[in-house]
């Protein structure tokens, strides 16, 4: 594959963006978005769709080590346990998704606290009408390919209430900055991982995860679904040894792809083994991807950025321009 190769298909040279994702996260990082001052919060709903919701499990996972209750809403409806306490942050990139705004309205009529961002659209409109706290990002290309603009922009107004410092951000960073040439459209050889992962696969992706890393997989399954234009399926590597293994006693066109953590649990490492077992007993041919050592945003983010390009390749790969979402437009079109 060559550069041509990518440009015949990207249309809007998707790519491109992606080259730059390692800059679009510091620069967003460094940015003069203003941090949160909110106190004696023990309650965060993240609401959002697709982009928008991965950045919502994204920080899920952050905050799951601390005592805050996290919820992430990908829909209509906020939950019955929100009180004065509780901090909702709406995120449409876009600034239009029709769920979103519902939520943001429903969340105006309650005693909690709120902050919504998005780049422009009906949600800012909103927010300058109610004098809801709101901070505009800009969008880059399209909602996925925002991703790090949008993550780090909001890491920044977050901060204050993560149990984060500026050195896991920078380490994060600086990952990004070592994967970018390894893998993007200045690198399109053999050592290329999301480039061969791309080519291997041919038939429809099933995403084994560990909880951990659940935010990366359901979002890998998502580009390939919107870049790629594939079938795609996503299970926890725990919960499929007690169904979804019976799948495979079918022959199919199914691919495995075991999406796994440095530091994954020992009993998570233990399923592992017995399940790359099982496929050699079955001769079934299955992909393994790590993610890289270090805290939870180097590994989310790294894998993120990997297996999106992964998507961007398999698309040109099938001769598919990776922007187009003829099918996600005809649904809002009818959506009031």
């Amino acid at each position: 594959m060559e550069v041509k190769d990518i440009e015949l298909y990207d249309s809007k040279k998707m790519y491109q963006v992606y080259d730059k994702w390692p800059q679009i996260a510091r620069e967003s990082f460094d940015s003069k978005l203003e941090p949160v001052n909110y106190s004696q919060i023990d309650n965060i709903i993240f609401a959002g769709m697709g982009g928008s919701g991965t950045l919502g499990d994204i920080f899920s996972s952050i905050l799951s080590k601390t005592n805050i209750h996290v919820s992430v809403v990908k829909g209509y409806h906020l939950p019955k346990t929100v009180d004065s306490k509780t901090l909702v942050i709406a995120t449409s990139i876009s600034g239009n998704t029709v769920e979103t705004l519902s939520v943001l309205k429903s969340a105006l009529k309650l005693p909690c606290k709120l902050i919504a961002f998005s780049s422009n659209g009906k949600m800012k409109t909103f927010c300058e009408e109610e004098e809801i706290d709101f901070r505009n990002i800009i969008m880059e290309h399209s909602p996925r390919a925002s991703f790090t603009r949008f993550f780090y922009g909001m890491l920044k107004v977050l901060q204050p209430i993560l149990p984060i410092d500026e050195g896991d951000v920078e380490e994060s960073l600086v990952q990004l900055e070592v994967l970018n040439k390894k893998i993007s459209s200045k690198n399109l050889n053999g050592k290329n991982e999301a480039l061969s992962l791309a080519k291997w696969i041919t038939g429809i992706p099933v995403i084994y995860f560990p909880a951990g890393l659940n935010a990366a997989a359901i979002r890998f399954k998502n580009s390939l679904q919107e870049n790629s234009k594939i079938h795609t399926i996503a299970e926890d590597v725990i919960e499929a040894c007690h169904n979804g293994i019976m799948s495979w006693e079918i022959l199919s066109n199914v691919q495995p792809i075991l999406l796994q953590g440095e530091d994954d649990f020992p009993k998570t490492k233990e399923r592992w083994k017995i399940l790359k077992e099982f496929f050699k007993s079955k001769k079934i041919e299955f992909q393994e991807v790590h993610s890289v050592k270090g805290n939870i945003i180097s590994k989310l983010i790294n894998l993120i950025y990997l297996l999106d390009y992964t998507s961007i390749y398999v698309a040109i790969i099938n001769k598919t321009d990776p922007t187009s979402i003829d099918s996600i437009n005809f649904i809002k079109e009818r959506l009031d």
